[in-house]
């Protein structure tokens, strides 16, 4: 209901807007808005190749800023551990709160942190 909102209000704006040109001209014109905000300008890329066994891998968790993140990252380090007993883990404690990391000073450290790991598991604390 509410996303119906701004384009009913869109399209009362294209008849107030084709009502005034069609008093001036024999044709209506209308002007058509988008109602939604610019497009992502990263283009899509699709997800990452999977990685066919957690053995002998080195896995990153992301923990966020979140009170009850690191102790999940914990009790999945433990877990992961328990049933893959080379895995290499590399907890990454987030204290940006509601920030995404790229746009903090920690930036370089965080990309260097990803690039260094075969895979990374993204826990939210909430």
């Amino acid at each position: 209901m509410r996303k119906s909102r701004p384009i009913a209000a869109l399209a009362f704006l294209a008849i107030v807007v084709a009502s005034a040109a069609c008093s001036k001209q024999d044709a209506a014109q209308y002007v058509v808005m988008n109602p939604w905000a610019d497009a992502d300008p990263v283009p899509f890329r699709g997800i990452s190749p999977r990685i066919d066994t957690l053995e002998g891998k080195k896995i990153g968790i992301f923990a966020n800023s979140k009170r009850a993140a690191m102790p999940q990252a914990r009790t999945l380090e433990r877990k992961l551990k328990g049933k893959f007993p080379t895995i290499e883990i590399d907890i990454y404690n987030s204290r940006e709160f509601n920030i995404p990391v790229l746009q903090t000073e920690n930036a370089a450290k965080y990309t260097a942190w990803i690039k260094s790991m075969d895979a990374v598991v993204t826990l939210v604390g909430d």
